[in-house]
């Protein structure tokens, strides 16, 4: 059985998975970007071949996408991360039409057609204050780590206006808040609220329709989507357990195993030919 593996260069996380060719995950791993984009990917996609038991020679395929995509030096080919979550989201959810994204550093939002490929799509604008290196700031200046975000917004009663598309002047309203006597399960829970606002403007703008689904590393927190199901009043889907910072990697190995299987067609098809080319000669 042939594997192939799909590589997630990201501003903040670098992702890699591995694909069987019966389209079953057999293994993962995820690294911080750091400064060597190259050597961050290589590491990431040792430890995803470890977990899945597998050398470098079992895998057939290897396909980049993310930001530093042009960094994987033993990449076979390389895709847009637009074009590499769309393939994801539809790998768990294969009716989906429209896609939010919230990543580190950027949100983008696209449109789907039934086939899966990106009909339309709109990223967030150059402030941070829509991406969850917000998020990260804020709970750093509350003296949270990110991981512990989740059970903290939990606890929250209700959350803080953070009304500013400025990061600089959302920082501000944070402090504002911490002055007046807000908890911080509030203020992050309404730091959250503001993400989800900023994200409806731009699954609007891509004239978005179900069945939505969300991913990113924010979404490993339950409030997001729980808010998103609010404004929307419909139902949205996450993929499951922390595979919403996956998407892009899967769907990277999914396009893997597509380019691997067109080529061992293309392969049988010119040995056919040249069979019957000799037939004919003979």
């Amino acid at each position: 059985m042939g594997f192939t593996a799909g590589i997630d260069v990201g501003s903040t996380y670098i992702k890699a998975a591995i694909m069987s060719e019966d389209r079953r995950l057999v293994g993962k791993a995820m690294l911080h970007t750091g400064f060597s984009l190259a050597e961050a990917a290589d590491q990431a996609y040792h430890k995803a071949l470890a977990e899945a038991g597998l050398a470098e020679s079992d895998v057939a395929y290897v396909v980049s996408t993310g930001y530093g995509r042009y960094q994987v030096a033993f990449r076979d080919v390389q895709v847009t991360d637009l074009t590499a979550q769309a393939r994801g989201a539809c790998y768990f959810f294969p009716a989906t039409r429209t896609v939010l994204d919230v990543g580190g550093q950027t949100m983008k939002a696209s449109r789907l057609d039934p086939s899966g490929k990106v009909r339309s799509f709109r990223l967030n604008d150059k402030c941070a204050a829509g991406t969850g290196a917000f998020l990260e700031k804020t709970a750093r200046y509350l003296g949270y780590e990110i991981e512990r975000l989740g059970p903290l917004i939990e606890t929250s009663e209700k959350p803080v206006t953070i009304s500013s598309v400025c990061a600089v002047f959302a920082e501000s309203e944070v402090i504002n808040h911490v002055s007046e006597g807000q908890t911080a399960a509030d203020i992050m829970h309404g730091a959250i609220a503001s993400l989800v606002d900023r994200s409806l403007q731009l699954m609007k703008r891509v004239q978005m329709e179900p069945e939505f689904t969300l991913v990113g590393g924010i979404l490993r927190f339950a409030t997001m989507a729980r808010a998103m199901r609010e404004r929307l009043k419909k139902d949205v889907n996450v993929p499951p357990d922390d595979l919403a910072q996956y998407t892009a990697a899967i769907g990277a190995a999914i396009l893997a195993l597509r380019r691997l299987e067109k080529l061992r067609a293309d392969g049988a098809k010119r040995e056919t030919t040249a069979q019957t080319r000799a037939a004919l000669v003979g």
